[in-house]
């Protein structure tokens, strides 16, 4: 495992932000746009949309506005395999060494991106995103996050109260160094933390969804989580984390 931490901290001054979408046509451009908004003056980023084998016009969607966002780069996958693959395809793309990922419903705002950027400090590989005070979910949503989020917090005391939220920050290199498997997006920071690094959460906004529906059920997802869940209490029982030095 390498570390990433050094005597002097010093903040990214670029940024690679990942978006994974799939048939999410009418949400691309308002979020796009957001996005630039948010960055611009505030540090030299690019934008990457990975199309996560989208039946609908996302593709073409996003194609088109190239022309209007030249730091848009778009990926697409010939078939759909699912977010944690759409991200991790977005991060092995990205040319910078720091990754800010939002889902592309538009319900996080690209506005809290630079909270996130304040929040790294010496040591800190995830900065994650924490909808709890503002959460704008059917109420099953909710009551699913919130029984997820204890009963995962107190097998992986994974110092996060809301490991569901799309909206991270983090180092590039730390997550690819990470092990991979599908939905290991929603374990990141028990995954971080069990490489060594830190993890800080910041309270983020949340917002309706606009257009279209949800790509991924409620129950599907709890019933894969909690086999998920188990396999990185296994892992985090085998971690080693040695003190090497070289003389």
């Amino acid at each position: 495992m390498t570390s990433f931490s050094s005597n002097t901290f010093i903040k990214p001054n670029r940024l690679s932000v990942v978006v994974p979408v799939r048939n999410e046509q009418d949400n691309v451009a308002g979020l796009i746009a957001e996005i630039d908004a948010a960055l611009k003056s505030q540090i030299e980023h690019e934008i990457i949309y990975v199309d996560d084998g989208s039946s609908d016009g996302t593709y073409a969607k996003l194609k088109s506005l190239q022309t209007q966002y030249p730091q848009l780069r778009v990926v697409q996958h010939a078939a759909s395999c699912g977010q944690s693959t759409a991200v991790r395809t977005g991060v092995n793309f990205a040319q910078y060494d720091w990754v800010a990922t939002l889902d592309g419903d538009g319900q996080n705002d690209p506005a809290d991106i630079p909270k996130l950027l304040a929040a790294l400090s010496e040591s800190v590989e995830l900065v994650g995103g924490n909808r709890r005070a503002s959460r704008r979910d059917t109420w099953i949503k909710r009551i699913s996050s919130v029984i997820a989020n204890g009963v995962r917090s107190r097998i992986l005391s994974d110092d996060t109260p809301d490991t569901g939220c799309g909206l991270k920050l983090f180092n590039r290199a730390a997550f690819l160094d990470l092990p991979y498997f599908d939905h290991m997006h929603r374990f990141l920071p028990a995954l971080i933390k069990r490489r060594g690094g830190k993890i800080v959460s910041v309270p983020v906004s949340h917002r309706n969804r606009e257009f279209g529906q949800s790509n991924y059920g409620t129950i599907d997802r709890l019933l894969v989580g909690i086999v998920d869940l188990f396999g990185v209490a296994w892992l985090q029982r085998r971690a080693k984390l040695p003190m090497a030095s070289e003389e």
